[in-house]
């Protein structure tokens, strides 16, 4: 998996079925030689999951869900949506754990139910871990990470469908982003945190106002594998920007 270099967009509450006539130039830089190891990935909102998987068919684009329920299947969880139901939308991709869920009451336990419950149907989990401003400031992102990573994926046996987006949730749409030597020490401590549970080497992804101005820097960053982007992923045009600078 670490061979490529991820592009995903997480388009959050954002976006109407009018969104995706802006999406043609993407799927024609997709298809160029000099863009094969981009491996591009966009997490609409539930309503138009169905309406990219059919704009993306027969391209190398693929498409996740934005969160999922930890019951499997199907449920008495009104407004809810299950692993077995974004499959059934072409989904191959879930991002799970995002600072903006654990804000409102989600759990580490809770993030750890979903991971299991979404590998069991075969999805890949973009899990995301990072601190919150207090934390940093009180010098504690290491331990935060710690019980992030080790709570999150506790009972996991099988990494192969993982991929871990670190996103600082103090850089989370304010334009600041950490500095290269406390971006490459954090990975490092994931890197090691993640050894000790799995001899695979998971992608790193960094995630945290990502823009088609910053990029240019972070992509000279030690272990990163590729960027969760928000809301510069909602222009077409910035996001191809991204990946033209990323891989150039």
């Amino acid at each position: 998996m670490t061979n490529n270099i991820y592009f995903i967009a997480n388009w959050k509450m954002y976006g109407s079925t009018s969104s995706i006539n802006s999406l043609n130039k993407l799927i024609n830089l997709s298809k160029l030689k000099k863009y094969s190891k981009a491996k591009i990935i966009y997490l609409p909102p539930f309503t138009l999951l169905d309406a990219f998987n059919r704009k993306f068919k027969r391209t190398k684009i693929s498409i996740g869900g934005q969160n999922c329920h930890h019951i499997q299947d199907y449920g008495s969880f009104t407004g809810s949506i299950s692993p077995k139901m974004l499959k059934d939308l072409g989904c191959k991709f879930v991002i799970l754990g995002h600072s903006e869920n654990r804000m409102v009451g989600e759990t580490d336990a809770d993030v750890n139910n979903k991971i299991r419950s979404a590998l069991n149907k075969n999805l890949k989990i973009i899990f995301c871990i990072g601190e919150t401003f207090a934390e940093k400031k009180k010098k504690i992102t290491h331990s935060v990470l710690n019980r992030q990573i080790n709570k999150g994926l506790k009972g996991v046996k099988n990494y192969n469908n993982i991929l871990i987006a670190y996103e600082p949730v103090w850089s989370i749409g304010t334009g600041v982003i950490p500095k290269e030597k406390e971006l490459e020490f954090n990975i490092a401590k994931i890197k090691k945190i993640l050894s000790k549970k799995t001899k695979n080497k998971l992608p790193i992804l960094y995630g945290g106002s990502v823009n088609n101005k910053n990029i240019s820097n972070l992509i000279n960053i030690r272990g990163i594998n590729g960027f969760l982007v928000g809301s510069a992923s909602q222009n077409t045009k910035k996001f191809i920007d991204i990946i033209k600078k990323t891989i150039n």
